[in-house]
C-alpha cells in the first residue's frame, strides 16, 4: 500500500473560519485519535507524525525512533462547542503525562508526551494547566509533558486513520484502547457526542 502521509499546513484546506487546531502527542495515535472522535466539538481528528527532523516520515521510521518525530494526532474542533481547556483536560485524563517517551509498554520517543500549541494562547494555556495538575498533585510524579510550538505534521498513512473503529475485534484495541473509551465515557459524559 502506498503511503499517504504529507505534511498539513497550519491552515487545513477543509477548515473553515470558525474552527482551531490542536496538536496532541500521548503515546499510540490509535488510542488518541479514538479519544477525541467522541468528544462534542470536534469535527475532525487526523493520526501523524511531528516533531521530528527528516521530511515526510513512514511509520517503520518513526518506530524506529530516528526521525525524532512523536505519534501524533491533528485535532479540528469549534472553539465555540469545545473550549482548548477542556481538550486538555481529556488528553491529561486519558494518558500518564508523568513517564518519559512511554505509554504502558509502548516505548520510545514518538510514544512521548508533547502538546504541539498553535497560538501563543494555547501555549500559555498548556503551561497553566500544567501548572494546575501538579499544584494540586493530582499524579504521583512529575508531569513530562513537553509543550513545543507546532511545526510541519505529517498525515501517518491510510490505514492508520480512524483505526479503532475499523479494527475494534484487533487485541491491541480492546486490550488498550477500549478501557481508555470506558473510562472516558464514565468521566466526560457530558462533553461526548
Amino acid at each position: 500500500m502506498k503511503p499517504s502521509n504529507h505534511p498539513i499546513q497550519k491552515n487545513v484546506e477543509t477548515m473553515n473560519d470558525s474552527l482551531q487546531i490542536a496538536t496532541f502527542a500521548g503515546g499510540c495515535f490509535w488510542c488518541t485519535e479514538a479519544i477525541f472522535l467522541d468528544v462534542k466539538g470536534v469535527e475532525k481528528v487526523v493520526s501523524g507524525y511531528t516533531g521530528g527532523f527528516i521530511k515526510n516520515p513512514a511509520y517503520r521510521e518513526v518506530c524506529n525512533g530516528t526521525t525524532g518525530h512523536a505519534e501524533a494526532i491533528q485535532i479540528s474542533y469549534n472553539p465555540n462547542e469545545v473550549a482548548y481547556e477542556d481538550l486538555l483536560e481529556i488528553f491529561f485524563a486519558t494518558h500518564d503525562p508523568t513517564t518519559l517517551n512511554r505509554q504502558g509498554a509502548d516505548v520510545g520517543t514518538q510514544y512521548r508526551s508533547s502538546i504541539f500549541y498553535h497560538t501563543e494562547e494555547q501555549k500559555q494555556q498548556a503551561a497553566r494547566y500544567i501548572e494546575w495538575i501538579e499544584k494540586e498533585k493530582l499524579y504521583a510524579n512529575p508531569i513530562v509533558t513537553e509543550v513545543k510550538q507546532a511545526t510541519v505534521f505529517y498525515l501517518a498513512e491510510d490505514y492508520h486513520q480512524n483505526y479503532y473503529n475499523q479494527n475494534k475485534e484487533q487485541g491491541y484495541c480492546q486490550m488498550v484502547i477500549a478501557p481508555k473509551l470506558e473510562k472516558l465515557r464514565k468521566y466526560y459524559k457530558s462533553k461526548l457526542k
